[in-house]
């Protein structure tokens, strides 16, 4: 399993747009994502170490960040026919296992991904309230094993600093995961 880092964030960029089913049968789009005070689209799967290792950190911040405005959907972007662990209704499953609070979207054709330019899983990209990218780091300095004692909630921290000020921080370390599984890669 290839470890990949994400790019340094690119601020103020827009995010393209998208279309993709949930898997609660809905369809949904930036609109219906979209927070009164930013938006967090994560690229995250169920197989991966990395995921597994933060996912209960993970659903507590985003139910914070919930809390606090900020609308947020994770997106399945990987191959299902190359990883059927990351398939549909292993989808579903995950999602009720761990008590998601928001959209689990399937990326099926991956070009959602490709726009992105996700690279990992989990790969974050935190947007102000106007649309501009503002974060692209990661949730906190936990890597395959989850971060012993508290680690600083890197991914909370700065939405609730992109909430205050519109701005995410200077300093952002990049997320690192498990490669997305690309079709025909």
């Amino acid at each position: 399993m290839p470890l990949v880092h994400t790019p340094i964030c690119d601020f103020g960029w827009s995010p393209p747009t998208f279309m993709l089913p949930g898997i609660d049968g809905k369809t949904y789009d930036q609109d219906a994502v979209r927070g009164p005070n930013g938006t967090l689209l994560m690229f995250i799967c169920n197989h991966c170490p990395y995921v597994k290792a933060v996912v209960t950190r993970l659903v507590a911040d985003v139910r914070a960040l919930q809390d606090e405005g900020v609308g947020v959907a994770a997106i399945m972007p990987n191959a299902t026919e190359i990883v059927e662990a990351d398939s549909f209704d292993n989808m579903k499953m995950f999602a009720k296992t761990h008590g998601f609070t928001f959209p689990y979207l399937f990326d099926q054709t991956q070009e959602t991904a490709k726009a992105y330019g996700a690279v990992c899983t989990p790969d974050f990209f935190g947007f102000n309230s106007d649309d501009e990218l503002q974060y692209r780091g990661r949730l906190d300095e936990s890597r395959a094993k989850p971060a012993e004692d508290s680690p600083r909630r890197e991914l909370l921290d700065a939405m609730r600093k992109i909430i205050q000020t519109g701005r995410g921080p200077d300093d952002q370390i990049a997320s690192m995961g498990c490669s997305i599984k690309w079709r025909g890669a």
